[in-house]
């Protein structure tokens, strides 16, 4: 009796398939974490220079306009952490303090080849909170 083969020709050949598919898909994942992360990351750390910004103006010493301090830190923070030329920023003394309000927005490449670009929003208003309206 002849042994069957089971080599059956459908049956043949996928690995390299499935293994070229997977390194597509991390290939995408890891460019648009590599561009999306740092983005999101500068964000974050503009919240917190604004919170600082206003912090700052409520404990200035007296014959310093508030206003006019956190308007040149925020301006210091928008060019030490390299924001986009749209940036629309306010800063304005409300009932506690002073307040301040940044929008911007960024193009982020998600996929390669520019074939999907996400918008980045960012719109923040920091107002003063903490030890400081006790």
């Amino acid at each position: 009796m002849k042994d069957k083969q089971n080599n059956k020709k459908s049956e043949r050949g996928g690995a390299g398939v499935k293994m070229v598919a997977v390194l597509a898909v991390l290939f995408l994942v890891g460019h648009a974490g590599f561009n999306y992360v740092p983005t999101a990351y500068q964000g974050q750390g503009f919240k917190q220079d604004m919170q600082t910004a206003i912090l700052q103006g409520m404990a200035v010493p007296p014959g310093v306009q508030p206003v006019d301090m956190v308007k040149g830190r925020l301006l210091k923070a928008i060019a030490a952490n390299g924001l986009p030329p749209n940036v629309v920023y306010e800063v304005k003394p409300g009932k506690e303090g002073v307040t301040a309000h940044v929008a911007y927005s960024k193009a982020v490449p998600i996929l390669p080849f520019g074939i999907y670009t996400y918008n980045y929003q960012f719109d923040h208003t920091a107002t003063p909170t903490g030890f400081l309206l006790k």
